[in-house]
């Protein structure tokens, strides 16, 4: 299931600073990235760049992107963030997320073409500088059948009736 960006008023403040993000990602080292931990999950690479996990800060790669950080406060609820890194010829086996008090957000960094999305039988393709958001306790893969990486911002964060449910039980 998708939903549309506009549904959520952060969204256009992190679109507006795509280009700072992609400069940000544009120098970071090859090495800097480590293999997606469920290998069980793809084919061939897939990497990523965490800034946040478990809604903490991963501060020394933060301290390397702080214009995306500045980006991602903005966001209530943040969980998870990083840059998502799927190589060439890889493919992700369909799958369901873990929480369903999560949406999951894709904001587009580098997209060759024959790259797609699909969630609950919904393809679609991601675009630079775009956001695709969807629900990933829905099944979901992704391929790239392009010749260059596939690069986005991936990011989870509350459902908003969680943000509502977690400020009045705090």
């Amino acid at each position: 299931m998708f939903f549309e960006p506009d549904q959520f008023e952060w969204t256009p403040h992190l679109e507006a600073a795509f280009p700072l993000i992609r400069a940000e990602f544009d120098q970071l080292k090859a090495e800097d990235a480590l293999p997606w931990p469920e290998t069980f999950l793809y084919n061939q690479n897939w990497e990523v760049f965490g800034l946040y996990a478990f809604g903490r800060k991963m501060k020394g790669n933060c301290q390397k992107c702080p214009q995306t950080v500045a980006a991602l406060e903005a966001i209530p609820g943040l969980k998870t963030a990083g840059f998502s890194i799927l190589h060439p010829g890889t493919r992700i086996q369909p799958h369901v997320g873990y929480s369903d008090q999560v949406l999951r957000c894709h904001l587009g960094i580098h997209v060759p073409k024959d790259c797609c999305l699909q969630v609950a039988g919904i393809t679609k393709t991601w675009q630079e500088g775009k956001l695709l958001i969807f629900d990933d306790t829905f099944e979901h893969s992704a391929w790239n059948g392009g010749d260059r990486n596939r690069i986005v911002l991936l990011l989870d964060f509350l459902k908003p009736e969680c943000i509502k449910n977690e400020v009045t039980t705090a």
